[in-house]
């Protein structure tokens, strides 16, 4: 995604909404020019939606290692739905759940180089290893699209922020589209998780941004 595709408010929009746009600003302002590359930065679209499979539960900086390498051997979606699955097991393997996404990148390299991508979030969740918020983050990075991805910075930091009282993934999804203007929903996930691996490691420095943030008027 590179630079943070973001426009800040002309409204007019509710006081929460307002504070809650002050608040993603700030965040931006923290992370802009540090932001770390994200698994879902990359150069082609099946290599979007493939990293962001192999990304869920695991660090973007591993992820991002693993693609290089797997891409370097299999630089097609068809190349890779042909491959051994033992040999794509092997190259993964550093990452989390590394034997089940293997069978779902393989699978849906196959079908995507048969059918194309799916454009729709229904049609990319009928593809092996691919739920909500894998859907909502590729259409975010490959097509500009008005989708939010909710994974666990972006749910722990909206938690943090009042922007939702729910655990919920999709309720949180649901919040946050309710509360935000509908052109800033594809960098929400791109801002938080920045954030968040910029200054989660540390929970306290976490908590203490977050809380004068959080004060907001």
């Amino acid at each position: 995604m590179g630079e943070i595709r973001v426009r800040f408010p002309t409204g007019p929009f509710s006081m929460k909404t307002e504070k809650a746009i002050r608040q993603l600003k700030f965040l931006q302002k923290l992370v802009k020019g540090k932001e770390p590359r994200l698994a879902a930065e990359q150069s082609a679209k099946w290599k979007v939606l493939i990293s962001t499979i192999l990304s869920s539960q695991s660090r973007d900086t591993l992820t991002n290692k693993i693609s290089a390498l797997l891409y370097r051997k299999y630089n097609t979606p068809k190349s890779l739905g042909n491959a051994d699955l033992s040999e794509i097991k092997r190259i993964i393997r550093p990452i989390n759940y590394y034997k089940t996404k293997s069978k779902h990148i393989k699978e849906t390299a196959r079908i995507i180089s048969k059918r194309g991508i799916p454009k729709t979030r229904d049609g990319l969740m009928e593809l092996p290893g691919v739920g909500r918020k894998v859907a909502n983050v590729y259409l975010a990075e490959a097509h500009n699209a008005p989708a939010i991805g909710v994974d666990t910075h972006v749910a722990r930091i909206s938690h943090k922020l009042g922007w939702t009282k729910s655990k919920d993934r999709l309720r949180i999804e649901k919040d946050l589209e309710g509360l935000f203007p509908k052109r800033y929903w594809n960098s929400i996930n791109y801002i938080l998780v920045s954030f968040g691996q910029l200054f989660g490691s540390s929970r306290r420095k976490e908590d203490e941004i977050l809380k004068k943030v959080r004060s907001f008027s």
